[in-house]
């Protein structure tokens, strides 16, 4: 596991289109399937990385609270052939255990995450309506072994302030986790 920081992709950058394997019903799922009248939150996850893991309850939290009313989408984009525990199958399995419904993507070329210069698992991407990004960075302050519960603050701030028409503090921070696993 390489620590590696997110490289902060440039606010009001577009949503970058995407059409992918939704793992969870085996169907494509592209961005043109997103309710255009909802923000967008875009994650980049995989199975294995002990930070995506570590925020994996706060997950199934974001989803309860705002599944109805911001689009979400998850997006694995590891090297399968290096780390099958990150492929389709598994991704559909893991999906089913946490009890998620919300599409989790495998960007198998990693075109996509090249496309969001996704550099570690997790990163977190917030898009508004009109599908300029908000917010790109961390959940929260919390990471494996700092001792801090994982609260989803920065992110859940910035989903509230983006569903209450009001400014995103654009003071962000980036997020750190496990590398992309790159071909």
């Amino acid at each position: 596991m390489a620590l590696t920081y997110s490289s902060m992709l440039s606010l009001k950058s577009e949503l970058a289109a995407f059409n992918l394997l939704n793992t969870v019903t085996g169907e494509r799922f592209t961005s043109d399937d997103l309710d255009k009248n909802k923000h967008s939150l875009i994650m980049f996850i995989c199975n294995h990385c002990p930070y995506v893991i570590h925020y994996h309850d706060e997950i199934k939290r974001l989803a309860n609270d705002f599944d109805k009313t911001i689009n979400i989408v998850a997006i694995s984009s590891n090297d399968v052939e290096e780390y099958p525990q990150d492929g389709p199958d598994k991704m559909r399995e893991l999906w089913v255990e946490l009890g998620l419904s919300f599409p989790y993507l495998f960007d198998s070329t990693q075109d996509v995450a090249k496309q969001y210069k996704a550099e570690c698992t997790p990163e977190f991407y917030l898009f508004d309506s009109s599908q300029k990004l908000v917010y790109r960075g961390r959940l929260d302050e919390s990471s494996p072994n700092s001792g801090l519960e994982p609260t989803g603050k920065d992110l859940r701030n910035a989903i509230e302030n983006v569903l209450n028409n009001e400014e995103v503090n654009p003071d962000q921070f980036p997020s750190m986790g496990c590398n992309i696993k790159w071909k």
